[in-house]
């Protein structure tokens, strides 16, 4: 076996052995759960839930929110990454490309989760409101999740080529890899062609990420209410979504390394670069959030000063310091140090990082949604508080299940690393090993 060959057998995609098939089943079954009881919501209603006249969002559009925030860095990062053109990338790029493309379509989703009558969605694109940001969200996500798609085919492509010659004892896999390849030979003229294709949508992208991001801040800030009635929420939410992302995207990268034993291509040094990457991100998150609680309190309206004294000290404090202090401040300073960007040790930091990021999302939404216009008197208790019912548990659950799925089913079919690109890195082509043979 030839260098090449041996390159192309570690990188192709791998079958799920027991533990995988143990990860896909488990995740199945959450999604599966998710479904069962988002059929039982649409029977019953949304009295199911714990959304009323106050809470009229609650965790379903926090969650939208958080997939929202994590397709952002996916496409961002490995656009900005591709434009670049350094070799260290390469083993990244596609992940982050798999994760924007699930997080997105995930988010689509979720949105269709909080309405009462899903069978009118169709009516957001056929009588849409263009003075409504919700209108503006359903297209830009409509036009971003077209694009992450293209910007994972296009290329792997090349990719999509060597599998059809690999699995050629295989034909159904090599017909589909044939299909996928459209034709791709390696001429000139095509490569010219594909460079130049990737290029015109990672510059595509970028834009559309911070126009995706914006969207998302200017239908919350647009509403006037306490807790979004803020200038500073587009920044806000687009550092908070580098954060959740890097994240996402560690953690990604780890498992993608361990479980196919590609050390050899995914080493510390990018972990390392992660790392900073991840510190950078958690300090400009940290500055936006100093702006968007620290002035408000000076301001010291009656009704900012309640909802900060609900994240504070009151009913959303554990929360409210968890992410702030576990999601933000800690991660900072452990990344400081060398050790602490280790695989190991950056994977578990990784992980505090998106649950904080996660329940971040919450506490944007739910405690703002507490505080209306003009309250009402003798109001129900319960209108002044609310906890996700077990429907709406289950349902989040089988979402965040279900986008893990996606990328799961990703990783065993696409290479997570460029084969074509990883061999021009190296230097080796077919002509050479042919010549070799």
């Amino acid at each position: 076996m030839n260098t090449r060959d041996q390159i192309i057998q570690k990188l192709v995609p791998q079958k799920f052995n027991k533990l995988g098939v143990l990860w896909v089943a488990l995740l199945s079954v959450i999604s599966i759960a998710g479904i069962i009881a988002y059929i039982d919501q649409i029977i019953k209603g949304l009295k199911v839930t714990n959304l009323g006249d106050y809470a009229i969002w609650g965790i379903y559009i926090s969650n939208f929110v958080f997939f929202v925030a994590t397709s952002f860095v996916g496409a961002f990062t490995a656009s900005v990454l591709r434009l670049t053109q350094k070799k260290w990338r390469t083993p990244l790029v596609r992940i982050a490309e798999m994760i924007a493309v699930a997080a997105t379509i995930m988010a689509g989703i979720t949105i269709i989760l909080d309405m009462g009558r899903p069978d009118r969605i169709i009516h957001l694109f056929i009588y849409p409101r263009l003075q409504s940001p919700i209108a503006w969200d359903i297209i830009i996500i409509t036009i971003y999740l077209g694009f992450s798609l293209l910007l994972l085919y296009i290329p792997s492509i090349p990719d999509f080529a060597i599998l059809k010659k690999y699995y050629k004892d295989k034909p159904f896999l090599s017909k589909i890899y044939g299909f996928l390849a459209i034709n791709w030979l390696g001429s000139p003229e095509q490569i010219r062609i594909h460079l130049k294709s990737i290029q015109v949508i990672a510059v595509t992208m970028i834009p559309l990420a911070l126009i995706l991001q914006s969207v998302d801040a200017w239908l919350f800030s647009t509403t006037y209410r306490i807790g979004w009635n803020s200038t500073n929420l587009g920044p806000y939410f687009i550092s908070g979504a580098f954060v959740a992302g890097t994240g996402a995207l560690i953690i990604a990268v780890f498992m993608v390394r361990k479980f196919n034993h590609l050390e050899e291509f995914i080493t510390e040094k990018h972990f390392d670069k992660l790392g900073r990457l991840l510190v950078f991100a958690c300090l400009v998150y940290l500055y936006f959030n100093m702006n968007e609680y620290l002035l408000p309190a000076f301001k010291s309206t009656q009704g900012e000063v309640e909802h900060l004294s609900q994240l504070f000290f009151g009913e959303y404090s554990i929360l409210f310091w968890f992410t702030v202090g576990g999601g933000l401040i800690l991660p900072s300073f452990l990344l400081l140090f060398n050790k602490m960007r280790k695989p190991l040790p950056i994977f578990i930091i990784a992980i505090l990082v998106v649950l904080a990021s996660w329940w971040k999302r919450y506490i944007i939404v739910s405690p703002a949604l507490l505080h209306p216009f003009m309250p009402l008197q003798g109001v129900p208790e319960k209108w002044h508080h609310y906890s996700p019912s077990l429907h709406e548990w289950i349902i989040t659950g089988g979402t965040l299940a279900l986008c893990m799925l996606i990328v799961t089913f990703f990783v065993r079919f696409i290479p997570t690393i460029p084969i074509q690109r990883t061999l021009d890195e190296m230097g080796i082509t077919e002509t050479e090993n042919n010549q070799n043979l």
